[in-house]
C-alpha cells in the first residue's frame, strides 16, 4: 500500500540504530520526519545527514522526531551515525519494505548502467499519523530548512 498525503500512513515496522523499533504508531502524538537517502558515506547523503544533524535541536524544539532511512545494514548505519555524530536514529530498510511503501525505489542510470536506487525523498507525518507533506527527487541545499518550516507550520492554527 502506498502513502497518500492527508491519509494515515500504512502499517510498518522497522529497526533503527540504538535498538529502536519504529512503527506507524510508535511516535503517535509526535511529528515524524522520515528522510530517505541512497547510501551511507556518499557525498550528498553525508551533506544531508549533517544538515539534519545541525538543525536537529530546532526539530526537537518543535516536537518532531527525525529518522534517516536507507537500504544500508545496521553496521553501516552505526558507523555512519558515529562518524557524523548524528543525534537521531537511522532505519535499516535492507528488505526495502519502507522504500517500496513510500515509493522511493527508482530506476537510475549509473555509469551507463540501469540500477535500482533510492530517490532522495522526505516525508512529514503529523502527530495524528497522517502524511502531511512529501518532497520527492529533492536537492540537498536548503531542503532541511524547508522541512523545518513545514514542521513549524503544522503547529499553526489552520
Amino acid at each position: 500500500m502506498a502513502v497518500v498525503v492527508n491519509k494515515l500512513i500504512p502499517e510498518f515496522e522497522a529497526n533503527a540504530t540504538g535498538g529502536v523499533k519504529v512503527t506507524n504508531q510508535s511516535h503517535n502524538g509526535q511529528v515524524m520526519v522520515l528522510y530517505f537517502y541512497p547510501k551511507d558515506n556518499t557525498p550528498g547523503c553525508t551533506t544531508e545527514a549533517l544538515q539534519f544533524r545541525d538543525h536537529y535541536p530546532l526539530f526537537v524544539e518543535e516536537g518532531a522526531v527525525v529518522f534517516g532511512v536507507s537500504r544500508d545494514n545496521m553496521n553501516s548505519h552505526n558507523e555512519f551515525k558515529q562518524k557524523l555524530e548524528l543525534p537521531f536514529e537511522l532505519i535499516a530498510d535492507t528488505e526495502e519494505k519502507m522504500c517500496h511503501m513510500f515509493g522511493v525505489v527508482k530506476n537510475k542510470i549509473m555509469y551507463g548502467k540501469k540500477v535500482k536506487g533510492i530517490e532522495r525523498s522526505t516525508f512529514l507525518i503529523g502527530a495524528d499519523g497522517q502524511l502531511k507533506q512529501e518532497w520527492r527527487g529533492l536537492k540537498v541545499p536548503g531542503h532541511v530548512e524547508e522541512v523545518l518550516a513545514a514542521v513549524k507550520a503544522l503547529k499553526q492554527p489552520a
